[in-house]
């Protein structure tokens, strides 16, 4: 549920990229004389805003999300322009141009509404090859076919504790008394070392803070043509200033979290690298909640911090599997929404939550952001997205807190939360699932809103 790319957006940036990648690598690059890349539906309408464009050119260049280098992307661009030519895996110059061989095709394909059809052609034009894959979101991408419906990667066969849903997370917690975490645990080890475990996880945290450090000091101006300022810089000075002497202001630990999801953001709006939780247009929600913990938890440490990811990894898993963190299918309630949840769960494990109170902490969070529409301006991941994560990271910690008050019983289950989400999505108009159509992206009067 945790992996490292670049901005602005998990299913608009890092899934293309990755997409274009494998099919580059799938290529007899002996034949390759042109490539062209459609994208469909909703990265069809807000591609330009979202890098998608970029994105699958930097995957045809052979670039990972998890290493390209996000000041280096400009100049891969620049050299297209200059010479006409891409080469493809850093090897094959093909004939390329950045305007016209990546197409905007506002038409969904059939299967999900982030589709992308990639073409290589020979020196007489014939189909070499074609490839038509979606980005289903988180960064995650699957080829066609794929069914509208079928769900996407499952827990993996062979878990000593597989699951799927939420009641089966508890099944087995109560079967084998242990903790989510504990749980979620037993699952990776399963797979690779427990050092590997521990290691992977302090590794996805240390990025975190490396990208609210970096957002924390970085003035400017976010590109894209909103005009939107970077506020988290400000904030950090103005927190700093009132330290020693903030005992009377009760909610000062909620302008911290307020700063860190804001830092991150703002990061992932510029196209820096952020962790992918589970997306990037809510990576600031869990890392703030994480942040939360680290700064203001008595005893938080690094053990801590590895539980804290395990539980709301496993409870990402679950979103994942029965309802769906794509904007583009239900809107920002499964982004936003499912950071919240997952972050909710994993500060009540680090409070001693029991696996109950875990699960009806990220009930509470998905609860409340159910209907949440996603409705970019100007297809730009900045505004709501940006205050939108702060938001919702506060929600988390409210949350978690209501279910360490309770005793883990509770009405609405997780499920039946998540499977709310998914239908209220399916009845969501398309305007609202990220193809900035409707919502803000069309009532915010007096900004400049760039062409998308």
């Amino acid at each position: 549920m945790f992996s490292i790319g670049i901005g602005p957006s998990s299913s608009h940036t890092v899934g293309p990229m990755r997409a274009a990648l494998a099919f580059a690598e799938g290529l007899d690059l002996d034949r390759v004389h042109s490539v062209t890349v459609d994208l469909h539906g909703s990265l069809g309408a807000t591609g330009r805003g979202h890098g998608s464009d970029r994105a699958v050119v930097l995957g045809l260049l052979g670039e990972r999300p998890e290493d390209v280098d996000p000041d280096a992307v400009e100049g891969h661009l620049d050299e297209i322009r200059r010479t006409g030519e891409l080469h493809l895996l850093g090897r094959r110059a093909v004939r390329f141009d950045l305007d016209a061989d990546v197409r905007l095709v506002a038409r969904s394909l059939p299967a999900h509404p982030n589709g992308m059809v990639f073409t290589a052609r020979d020196a007489h034009g014939a189909v070499v090859a074609e490839r038509t894959s979606y980005s289903v979101g988180g960064g995650f991408v699957k080829d066609h076919p794929l069914e509208p419906d079928a769900p996407v990667a499952g827990p993996g066969p062979g878990l000593p504790w597989g699951f799927r849903t939420g009641a089966e997370l508890l099944e087995h917690c109560r079967a084998t008394g242990l903790g989510v975490a504990d749980l979620v645990r037993r699952n990776e080890e399963s797979i690779r070392p427990a050092a590997d475990v521990d290691a992977g996880l302090l590794r996805v945290f240390a990025a975190m803070r490396a990208c609210v450090d970096h957002g924390l000091v970085t003035d400017g101006v976010l590109p894209g043509g909103l005009g939107v300022r970077r506020r988290a810089p400000g904030l950090h000075r103005q927190l700093l200033a009132e330290e020693g002497r903030s005992g009377s202001d009760v909610l000062h630990a909620m302008d911290w979290v307020s700063l860190f999801a804001l830092a991150v953001n703002e990061e992932n709006a510029a196209g820096g690298r952020v962790v992918t939780a589970p997306t990037n247009g809510a990576a600031g929600i869990v890392p703030a909640v994480l942040h939360f913990y680290r700064r203001f938890v008595p005893g938080a440490d690094d053990a801590g911090t590895v539980r804290f990811l395990l539980a709301a990894g496993g409870v990402g898993i679950v979103l994942k599997e029965t309802g769906s963190i794509s904007g583009a299918e239900v809107g920002c309630q499964g982004e936003v929404g499912s950071a919240s949840a997952m972050a909710a769960a994993g500060l009540t494990e680090v409070l001693g939550g029991t696996p109950e109170q875990v699960e009806n902490a990220a009930e509470i969070a998905v609860e409340h952001h159910l209907g949440l529409t996603c409705d970019p301006v100007g297809g730009l991941v900045q505004i709501p997205c940006i205050e939108r994560n702060a938001v919702g990271a506060t929600t988390a910690i409210h949350a978690a807190r209501t279910a360490m008050r309770g005793d883990g019983r509770h009405v609405v289950s997780l499920d039946t939360a998540i499977a709310t989400m998914r239908q209220t999505g399916a009845h969501m108009r398309s305007e609202y699932k990220e193809t900035s159509l409707g919502g803000l992206a069309l009532t915010v009067v007096g900004v400049n809103v760039p062409e998308c």
